[in-house]
């Protein structure tokens, strides 16, 4: 299958970027490329783009749509490892670092990389099919107690007690080995609403524990942004609600806080302030957008800039 991936906020990414010709960035999940391929186009010959990404179809399709390029270096790794990365590459400061959080257009279509609960595939949704422990893992051999936890924590499935119960009742007279067999045992747990598939918030906590998308993540910015160059900026797109909590705790960690009292003339209490968040409310796509790309609906876009100051 050709690995298609639409950009999602990508002229409000590019922008928030604020891309100096000669600057050197990185795209820490690169995917098909469709924003690397836009800053490529804004770069000049002395700028320099590096594209990282735990998928290795990701990076064969990356390296095609990229073949007019000379100046970008590809890196099969975690953006967990932006900093570790950068150094191995010996560069230690850039002016940019783009996050497109989630999983991929590709992914999610890829039946044999079992990401969907549409169909009926093998159960994986590793994005680093390098990796040991896949959702096949997750779903037969979990304690029941932790598979509730994760469901109800990544999923905010109100229902996880009943679905990681029946989970482990199905699973003691077959192994749970397709994505059909999850939904059939999920759909007899949750009732059907508005809010889309019964099995959505399943496969997405199942997913996160997989790739283990959020517990680094707080860190991830925070380290990321010391890799940033005074004005450089920091770009990273969500698609749930922890994804964003997180970001947007970690930025307001960053821009510090002074914390004396009130009535003092000026600050004693020497809190660094790393920079500035640039948009308080987070960007998300128009309506135009979500028409051509429905999956860009719950995208949301926060961005910061380094600027290294005390209070």
């Amino acid at each position: 299958m050709e690995f298609k991936h639409v950009p999602v906020l990508l002229n409000e990414t590019i922008e928030g970027l604020n891309i100096k010709p000669e600057g050197i960035y990185v795209d820490g999940t690169i995917g098909g490329a469709g924003h690397s391929k836009r800053i490529l186009e804004k770069l000049s010959s002395k700028g320099f783009l590096i594209g990282i990404d735990r998928d290795e179809e990701a990076l064969k399709a990356a390296k095609e749509n990229l073949k007019e390029y000379n100046n970008f270096r590809l890196v099969h790794g975690n953006h967990d490892e932006i900093k570790e990365i950068l150094e191995d590459l010996g560069i230690e400061k850039v002016d940019g670092i783009l996050l497109d959080l989630g999983v991929s257009s590709y992914q999610l279509d890829e039946k044999k990389r079992g990401f969907s609960y549409l169909g009926e595939d093998k159960l994986d949704m590793r994005m680093d099919q390098s990796q040991k422990l896949s959702a096949y893992e997750v779903v037969n051999n979990y304690k029941e107690e932790d598979l509730a936890n994760i469901i109800f924590e990544y999923g905010e499935e109100r229902f996880a007690k009943k679905i990681a119960k029946s989970i482990c009742i199905a699973r003691e007279n077959k192994k749970i080995e397709t994505t059909k067999n999850l939904v059939d045992i999920i759909q007899k747990c949750v009732p059907n609403s508005k809010d889309g598939h019964p099995a959505k918030r399943t496969f997405q906590a199942i997913r996160i524990e997989v790739n283990n998308e959020l517990k680094p993540l707080f860190d991830t910015v925070i380290n990321s942004s010391k890799c940033l160059n005074e004005g450089g900026r920091l770009c990273i797109i969500t698609f749930h609600s922890l994804e964003d909590r997180a970001v947007k705790d970690a930025y307001t960690e960053l821009q510090g806080k002074c914390t004396c009292p009130s009535d003092l003339p000026y600050c004693i209490c020497g809190a660094i302030k790393y920079g500035n968040i640039i948009n308080k409310k987070p960007i998300e796509a128009k309506a135009e957008e979500i028409k051509v790309n429905p999956r860009s609906k719950s995208a949301k876009l926060r961005i910061f800039e380094r600027r290294e100051t005390r209070w």
